[in-house]
């Protein structure tokens, strides 16, 4: 497992223990890799939360406005939404506001990643570097920052390529790549970061 994929495994695991649970974009519920962590929520309560109606999540609403009051929500998760949204800083003021004091909170950005709107349905706004992150989530006691792949694999996930092409080759080369040039790489050309946060 990549140490982002540990990352990911042990935050989430650990949202999973707290009691209420909102899930921003997740549309019908454990979408974007969480539905492999499904059974570590079954003593909670997990909701989704989305703006389109299409998905069906268990909340419609925007996250520029979350519908809870403050201090209200023990775990929230925002995955790979914050690109999407108008006013980024808007929806994690709500994020903090909504939390409870020492509540958590699980994010993914992009950073260096392709384009990935769609169409009227939403679209795609913005790329965060560290320092941005950094200031972004500045008002929260802690936050813990992981970048999500090296120099060679993000390169793979920019360049174009065929239907069907076998990317899955070039991404285990460019891994490997990655693992013997660690040292030598800058830190900051990365495909994005998962972060974790504590009100």
């Amino acid at each position: 497992m990549t140490k982002w994929g540990k990352f990911f495994d042990k935050k989430i695991k650990e949202i999973a223990k707290e009691n209420i649970i909102l899930d921003i974009g997740g549309g019908g519920g454990f979408a974007k890799e969480l539905a492999k962590y499904k059974k570590y929520f079954t003593n909670c309560q997990y909701k989704s939360l989305d703006f389109d109606p299409e998905t069906k999540p268990d909340i419609l609403a925007d996250a520029h406005q979350l519908p809870f009051e403050s201090n209200s929500i023990d775990a929230i998760i925002c995955k790979a939404v914050l690109e999407h949204v108008q006013e980024p800083q808007k929806v994690v003021e709500e994020i903090f506001r909504v939390l409870r004091p020492g509540g958590k909170g699980f994010v993914y950005v992009p950073f260096l990643y392709c384009y990935h709107g769609s169409g009227k349905k939403y679209k795609d706004y913005y790329r965060f570097t560290k320092d941005g992150i950094e200031y972004l989530f500045r008002k929260f006691s802690k936050i813990e920052i992981c970048s999500v792949r090296g120099y060679f694999e993000t390169i793979t996930y920019l360049l174009p390529y065929p239907d069907k092409f076998p990317i899955n080759i070039l991404v285990s080369l460019a891994r490997f790549l990655d693992k013997i040039s660690e040292k030598y790489q800058s830190k900051n050309q990365v495909s994005g970061y998962h972060i974790f946060l504590i009100k």
